[in-house]
């Protein structure tokens, strides 16, 4: 779908039925002097999926894809029921203050 401009007293001066273009989803590139100041776009309706809001992120420079290069981990070590429990409060018990 084309992205559509217009200049800001344009804009100012069809305000309602840009918005309605934008309910239809089409995007529109708001100018000022000829030059992009603003991008009005229809808001999603839908949940997107953790992949997609990944990749958006990544796109926008917020996070980084994770290197290529990971190392796998191995599966963690099988150790008895409530033992980690226990060593977790006797670590606490043998800290002054908690």
């Amino acid at each position: 779908m084309k992205i559509r401009s217009a200049g800001v007293r344009e804009a100012k001066a069809h305000l309602s039925r840009l918005l309605r273009d934008v309910q239809q989803g089409r995007e529109w590139i708001i100018t000022e002097h000829g030059r992009p100041i603003a991008k009005v776009v229809p808001i999603e309706k839908v949940r997107l999926s953790l992949e997609e809001r990944i990749r958006r992120l990544q796109d926008e420079g917020v996070i980084e894809p994770a290197p290529r290069d990971v190392r796998r981990l191995p599966a963690p070590l099988p150790i008895k029921d409530g033992l980690a429990q226990r060593w977790l409060q006797e670590d606490r018990d043998r800290r002054p203050g908690t």
